[in-house]
């Protein structure tokens, strides 16, 4: 498979199961692990991808889709500069209950749906805007994510994936794994009450496509004028494609 591979699942159908069940369980505390365990820092990281797309949310009755919005805080974000016309999608009940919670409590026009971002339920080219924020390297396979981003897409539409990397500096990339690797799975287990999710999230990162390979299957998947920019000694990467 090329997607995301828990161990022990044997297909995509399989991978995808564990997936939703293992976001299922630290949903409750999904944000305050995020958050504690970048410093914080995956909210610039948000907010530098919203000015990214800025001239897209400025086009008059531009529509957005935030695919694997998880508990929504992209989506939130492209909704203060979009209100109304930003839509978050995630195929995780539990975590779609907290984006919702959220929403609500900060009275943002985000309009919050469950579904498989493998199977849309959308119409071809309804979107000018597709987004995804750690959540691509999730998918049971990254050709079919990347193919349906492309289908939601109107002509000259931007894809937009924040996802992890793997950073550029031999110093600064041994420290990251020892954190990732040591640290990370006994802080976000202790957080979330599930050991499991943090030794399968940074190994989900190392098993992830480079940005250099990533950038190659958006090409692939016919999105012209791909690009991508490090961000924070490379620990993620913003590519930006065109439909």
């Amino acid at each position: 498979m090329r997607g995301a591979t828990p161990e022990g699942a044997r297909d995509e159908q399989e991978a995808a199961h564990w997936v939703r069940g293992m976001f299922a369980r630290v949903a409750h505390r999904y944000d305050l692990a995020n958050h504690l365990l970048s410093f914080n820092i995956d909210r610039h990281w948000r907010n530098h991808t919203v000015r990214r797309v800025r001239p897209v949310l400025e086009k008059p009755g531009a529509r957005v889709l935030d695919i694997c919005c998880g508990t929504g805080d992209l989506a939130l974000a492209l909704a203060r500069e979009r209100p109304g016309m930003v839509f978050g999608s995630d195929f995780c009940h539990p975590m779609l209950d907290v984006a919702r919670q959220k929403a609500e409590r900060r009275h943002a026009r985000v309009s919050l749906v469950e579904a498989d971002a493998l199977r849309l339920p959308l119409r071809d080219a309804s979107f000018d805007l597709v987004t995804v924020a750690f959540g691509f390297r999730n998918l049971a396979n990254y050709a079919a994510g990347l193919t349906e981003m492309r289908r939601i897409l109107r002509p000259d539409g931007v894809a937009a994936i924040l996802e992890f990397s793997e950073p550029t500096g031999p110093v600064f990339a041994s420290l990251y794994h020892f954190y990732s690797r040591r640290m990370l799975p006994w802080i976000g287990g202790a957080l979330s009450g599930s050991r499991d999710a943090y030794t399968y999230l940074p190994e989900s990162v190392r098993r992830f496509p480079n940005a250099c390979e990533l950038a190659e299957d958006m090409r692939r998947a016919r999105f012209s004028n791909v690009g991508y920019e490090y961000l924070t000694g490379g620990i993620v990467a913003l590519h930006v494609g065109i439909a």
